[in-house]
């Protein structure tokens, strides 16, 4: 399950894990302009982990979710420049 808030400055997406036992903490994906954040409560250190990533590397990482095992570089054509 997942919820999508628009606010402000930014669009926040919070992941839910419905899966078996045992389930793992809610994941908070804030989308800014100049970066997206994902943040996650580790309760071994009772403190939030926070993953900063340029918009870059977001599109990198939903490219890479669908290819096979190798290395890649994505480039934009002349018509998304």
């Amino acid at each position: 399950m997942f919820t999508i808030e628009h606010e402000f400055d930014a669009t926040v997406i919070t992941l839910v894990d419905e899966g078996d036992t045992p389930l793992q903490e809610d994941v908070v994906i804030n989308s800014f302009a100049e970066c997206i954040t994902l943040e996650q409560f580790d309760p071994r250190t009772e403190s939030v982990q926070k993953i900063t990533l340029s918009p870059e590397q977001l599109r990198d990482l939903a490219a890479a979710l669908d290819l096979p095992e190798g290395v890649y570089q994505l480039r934009l054509t002349p018509d998304e420049d």
